[in-house]
């Protein structure tokens, strides 16, 4: 095996780093992949480009610290240099304050070319074992699913008993994505995956985070399962938050604010990897817990079709959902009724 700037890795993530490389990204011989990550990554890439190795793809590596200074104020232009010779990328980053921009244009690249790509922003080897290990083609399934029953859906009800109690409206020219793992060169995708998303015609009610936070806030609060941040939200924007650790309440009230729309929700999604059951306090995989999340700011316009957009974008997570497509239940405490859906 040739030797990498990424070092070594465990075995134990050799399964799912085969998952992402042969199932997810469908890397063929002779393709070629920019592998691009940070120093907190690293056991991860190396067991990617381990498994690049052996579906014969030449990779281009990149560690980030080694060209640039974190945080990142922009794309380093090596990175982009190296998606523009590409087949396929792969991202693999754990984020820090200030980064979003630099990410977004790392993705509006790979959008351009329209390249297969993994977006992989707080990856652990923990992660590898779990999310990455999961059934793709059945998380495509149920994915494709939801997206065929949401096109005609009018609304959509989530209730928990930690306080979450809202509605939704949808626009049915909106489109419905799937980010399932099977990625294409028209829709990247997180890794690990299984999402379904679009942006919302309107939202009300409240929405009690209890799970994880996106952007820096997942690194720097951690699982908000004993702190809470309670959420308003009146015609598809935030009306009020509330948190008992002050600090919190007040930094994304503020961060919702930065622009005229991130206080607009700009996605609701399904969660829809039927291989986890709970958070683990990391929003790359907590997101795709069964259930429905939501994120305030940027609406992935490209993706969704939404006219709008804004310079931020934060997801929140609440934990074990029960979620109603009109009036049919399709989600109790957090587990899908698969034969109400047909599955």
């Amino acid at each position: 095996m040739a030797e990498t700037v990424f070092g070594p890795f465990s075995p134990e993530l050799a399964p799912g780093a085969r998952n992402a490389i042969d199932v997810c990204l469908a890397i063929r011989p002779g393709e070629r992949v920019a592998l691009i990550a940070d120093e907190a990554s690293r056991e991860v890439a190396a067991s990617l480009a381990a498994a690049l190795e052996a579906a014969g793809a030449p990779a281009e590596h990149i560690l980030i610290e080694a060209i640039a200074a974190r945080p990142l104020a922009a794309a380093p232009p090596a990175i982009l240099d190296a998606l523009e010779r590409a087949d396929a990328g792969i991202l693999c980053v754990h984020p820090l304050q200030g980064e979003l921009a630099a990410r977004m244009a790392i993705v509006a690249t790979v959008e351009r070319r329209q390249i297969r790509y993994a977006h992989m922003v707080g990856v652990t080897p923990a992660i590898m074992k779990q999310g990455m290990r999961a059934d793709y083609r059945l998380v495509d399934r149920l994915s494709l699913t939801l997206c065929e029953r949401m096109r005609t859906a009018a609304s959509l009800r989530v209730e928990t008993a930690f306080g979450t109690s809202l509605t939704a409206t949808f626009d049915p020219s909106l489109h419905w994505v799937k980010t399932s793992g099977i990625i294409s060169t028209r829709y990247w995708s997180n890794l690990p995956a299984g999402e379904v998303f679009t942006t919302p015609a309107s939202v009300d009610g409240v929405f009690v985070c209890n799970g994880t936070a996106g952007d820096y806030f997942g690194p720097k609060y951690g699982d908000l399962a004993t702190t809470p941040l309670t959420l308003a939200i009146k015609g598809g924007r935030l009306s009020a938050a509330h948190c008992d650790r002050k600090e919190l309440e007040r930094e994304f009230w503020d961060y919702c604010h930065t622009d005229e729309s991130s206080d607009r929700v700009g996605e609701l999604a399904f969660g829809t990897n039927l291989a986890l059951s709970d958070m683990i306090g990391i929003l790359l995989q907590d997101e795709k817990v069964p259930g429905v999340h939501l994120a305030f700011g940027d609406p992935y316009g490209s993706q969704t079709g939404a006219a709008w957009k804004s310079t931020t974008h934060v997801d929140v997570l609440t934990r074990d959902c029960n979620v109603w497509i009109d009036e049919t239940q399709v989600i109790r405490d957090g587990r899908y009724l698969l034969e109400t859906l047909g599955l």
